[in-house]
């Protein structure tokens, strides 16, 4: 083409993204398909949910993360929400999401809109919709709220402009962080906390959870150093703001540099937890929930189900055989554990990724109280984090994890996903393979010694590769490798 040639117009426009909705909400790369317009989509179908079930009398709670622009998006879908009639509770600041999920709850609100792509890095932001009962959408609501949005997306929405709809009484600003704290008050002894002496270490990850620990368990002999305590939105030291060891090397220095008796980091949106020990080493994420559900059943000494999601610790099922609790499991994702764990009355539910939800609290994940049960369990029992996953280990056995994520490029899903759905190995390691299922990707259970599964993440374009041995920590690595040869990948 010359220089002087005219550029070549489409024939037709293309059509509108489609908006689905994955584990935890809809997320989209900031600018490309995270778009107000598609913002304000997602909102006109949440309000269209709460006026079928007869919920948009008791209003709409929204809140919002620390990353480019997440306030103004929350006034975009205020305004829609707004215009649609539904009265809402617009956060003050930034918000934490489980302080949106028992926002509902505390104002019997008929809904929630968080704006967050809670662990995904900086380009991505996100929308999760919390239901009446505070938790993440079962795959039900989900449905019901994508139903709508092929008649919506591409359309002009109505809006009410923020500032109008506040002078008309449309939109009430509120702290939310009161009611929350005095919830988590009721859930932990918390002067026991401040008295215990502890030296924590924090990491807010640039997130929403920055100030929590020190508002909840500081000035008293507890010490609370944090890290990473305000907003950049480019979570800059790290892949992303997800509390697992490569993105918490700043916390682990400094622990190793001072002595402190625990690590503590929550994610973006402080729904997640990570932990490191007095010795600046990481705790797994499944070594993590095995220890919660040792808290609960063997310190606190409480009784009840344990809900697990298929990518998470086989401990969990020794846990219930050995205190005689039931033991659930499901697909990945609150919006399956929480329902379940509704169900069933569950003690605690879990999943790989960091996410723990508690009974007595809202069926959803909390990281600041996953928090705050650790240190709980670290002033009941006088031990160090080492100590009391030698105690778990003592129980259930030494159990190791580890996982692979592989970048997925759009053109190749269908040919990878082929190679796992085919695959079929007799033994994996040299394991006989005893069990092959298909819950949520491709799971192979190699006896009482191992399991690996393949999925696809339904947050991020990628594809995970996942193992846990029992034992033998010098298989975690030849497992993954032989099922990335499964998938060609």
């Amino acid at each position: 083409m010359s220089q002087n040639a005219s550029p070549q117009l489409p024939t037709e426009l293309q059509p509108p993204t489609a908006i689905k909705f994955g584990t935890d909400g809809w997320r989209a790369v900031i600018g490309e398909e995270y778009t107000f317009a598609n913002v304000r989509a997602c909102a006109l179908s949440a309000a269209l949910y709460l006026k079928k079930h007869n919920l948009a009398d008791r209003g709409m709670v929204i809140g919002y993360d620390a990353r480019y622009a997440s306030e103004n998006f929350a006034d975009a879908a205020a305004e829609v929400v707004a215009a649609a009639g539904i009265k809402v509770a617009l956060s003050a600041g930034l918000c934490p999401t489980p302080v949106v999920s028992y926002s509902i709850i505390d104002r019997k609100a008929g809904g929630g809109i968080v704006i967050t792509a809670s662990h995904n890095p900086w380009q991505w932001n996100g929308f999760k919709y919390k239901p009446e009962y505070g938790g993440s959408a079962s795959p039900e609501v989900v449905a019901q709220l994508e139903e709508h949005l092929p008649a919506i997306v591409g359309r002009r929405i109505p809006t009410l402009d923020i500032n109008d709809a506040k002078k008309q009484g449309m939109v009430e600003v509120f702290d939310p962080r009161p009611g929350y704290l005095a919830q988590l008050g009721r859930l932990v002894d918390l002067d026991r906390l401040k008295a215990a002496g502890l030296n924590v270490c924090v990491d807010a990850m640039y997130g929403t959870g920055a100030g929590y620990f020190d508002d909840l368990i500081g000035g008293g002999k507890t010490k609370v150093t944090e890290l990473h305590g305000f907003r950049n939105p480019i979570f800059p030291g790290m892949h992303a703001p997800e509390p697992i060891a490569r993105n918490l090397t700043v916390m682990q220095q400094t622990m190793q540099a001072t002595k402190f008796d625990v690590g503590i980091a929550n994610d973006g949106d402080a729904d997640r937890v990570g932990i490191a020990d007095e010795n600046g080493v990481f705790i797994n994420q499944l070594q993590v929930f095995g220890l919660l559900c040792y808290y609960m059943l063997e310190v606190r000494g409480e009784r009840g189900p344990i809900v697990k999601s298929i990518t998470t610790t086989a401990m969990a099922q020794r846990l219930g055989e050995a205190y005689d609790v039931p033991v659930y499991e499901t697909q990945v994702g609150f919006k399956f554990l929480g329902p379940k764990m509704m169900e069933s009355d569950a003690l605690i539910g879990g999943e790989e990724s960091g996410g723990y939800g508690f009974r007595g609290h809202v069926p959803e994940r909390d990281g600041i109280l996953a928090g705050l049960y650790m240190l709980d369990m670290m002033a009941r029992t006088g031990k160090r984090p080492s100590e009391l996953l030698a105690d778990l280990y003592a129980k259930v056995g030494p159990h190791y994890y580890d996982r692979l994520d592989l970048a997925l490029k759009p053109e190749d899903r269908d040919k990878i996903w082929a190679k796992a759905e085919a695959a079929n190995p007799d033994k994996v390691c040299g394991i006989k393979v005893t069990a092959r299922d298909t819950t949520d990707g491709f799971r192979f259970t190699l006896g009482d010694k191992a399991w690996l599964l393949l999925r696809f993440s339904g947050t991020e374009p990628l594809v995970r590769i996942y193992t846990e041995v029992v034992g033998d920590e010098s298989l975690v690595q030849k497992i993954l490798a032989e099922g990335r040869e499964l998938i060609g990948a």
